[in-house]
């Protein structure tokens, strides 16, 4: 166990290590944060932080000297430069976690090795023929740059034939996962936390509505039916065992019109759809990594109240600074803003959360309020 007092590292300095160390200080650890951009979310509440490439294996091992275990915030760090970093601290989740999620083509091959309902889907290498792995999935298909998506960047749907020349224009050269469209009835996910000792603790499954592919409304307990529930509850409890996890994980999953539940993507840290723990669940998924990386127990996953979870963006400031007073006047809300010095369209620049008696009633206040900040 690491007692609190002991310093935590984190990679990578935006909202996810700034949520992580503001859990991490509550329970009495220090925190020190390795960002190569200066003055980031992360490290402005945190006790030290370190600006460098993740490629800068000196400085990233004398980071590492500093800190009795390490972990990350998003999955775009580089695995390769962090397998210098066990030989000096621990580094949780492991670093082949990291390597396994971060890229499409080794998920989903780990995704069919372990047997998990997935989208059928094919591989194309780097200059290779994109066309003829198209016809091998068939269309309607999404075409997927293999390493460094997220929020909808680097993939393209290929709804019809007529669809194919621009994705082979777009993809010429690079390496591409092919996956099979699913006309979908909902997405989920389940983040799940699994501790050195082997528990594994779910937390309540999010049902999500994506607006232009980034998350804008997370809604708990999801509105699906009890079995689409507990589906995605044993595939989190799996995919956590599979992947030897000692950390937390968001689990994406496609929920088809037949009630069939499909993962679909891993992200090896905490998610944008768990926000909502902070507000509304006896433990947050942020004191949920700390418990599980420093070998404590882990806590109760209890959910307190309804509640949606609503993503700011930097569109918000389209027509100055956002109504702040109004939105915090509601006292059904909670708002968490990041501290990112420039509001851009499609940036995460904070969320809100809204506690109802229903789910439906939560939606449906979250919805008038996202629309009294936007106008």
């Amino acid at each position: 166990m690491i007692p609190p007092g002991k310093t935590i590292g984190v990679l990578g300095g935006g909202q996810l290590g700034r949520m992580l160390a503001q859990a991490a200080k509550r329970l009495g650890y220090r925190m020190h944060v390795y960002e190569p951009a200066a003055r980031c979310p992360a490290g402005a509440v945190a006790d030290k932080e370190v600006n460098a490439p993740y490629e800068d294996l000196a400085a990233l091992k004398a980071f590492a000297k500093e800190c009795d275990v390490v972990t990350y915030e998003f999955e775009n760090v580089p695995a390769a430069p962090l397998q210098a970093i066990e030989k000096v601290t621990q580094l949780l989740p492991h670093w082949r976690v990291l390597e396994t999620a971060q890229n499409r083509s080794r998920e989903k091959r780990w995704l069919r090795d372990q047997q998990l309902p997935h989208a059928r889907f094919a591989e194309v290498a780097a200059g290779g023929d994109l066309a003829a792995g198209i016809r091998t999935v068939g269309v309607p298909c999404v075409v997927k740059t293999a390493d460094f998506g997220y929020d909808g960047k680097g993939q393209l749907k290929v709804m019809t034939a007529a669809d194919v020349p621009a994705a082979l224009r777009r993809f010429a050269g690079q390496p591409v996962v092919i996956e099979q469209f699913i006309d979908f009835a909902c997405e989920v996910s389940a983040v799940v936390a699994r501790g050195s000792d082997g528990a594994v603790s779910v937390f309540p499954v999010t049902e999500n509505i994506h607006k232009n592919h980034i998350l804008d409304f997370s809604i708990v307990p999801a509105r699906v039916a009890p079995a689409v529930t507990a589906a995605a509850e044993k595939l989190a409890r799996h995919v956590a065992e599979k992947v030897d996890l000692v950390g937390v994980m968001g689990v994406e999953l496609f929920v088809t019109r037949t009630g069939e539940v499909l993962v679909n993507e891993l992200a090896p840290r905490t998610h944008n759809s768990g926000h909502w723990t902070i507000d509304a669940c006896a433990t947050s998924q942020f004191e949920q990594q700390v418990r599980a990386i420093c070998g404590l127990p882990l806590g109760p996953v209890t959910l307190l109240s309804p509640v949606v979870m609503v993503n700011i963006l930097g569109d918000a400031w389209k027509n100055g600074e956002p109504n702040w007073a109004r939105l915090t006047a509601h006292p059904d809300v909670r708002l968490h803003l990041y501290g990112k010095a420039e509001a851009r369209p499609g940036r995460k620049m904070g969320h809100f959360t809204v506690t109802a008696r229903t789910a439906e009633e939560a939606l449906s206040l979250a919805r008038s309020y996202q629309a009294e900040l936007e106008g």
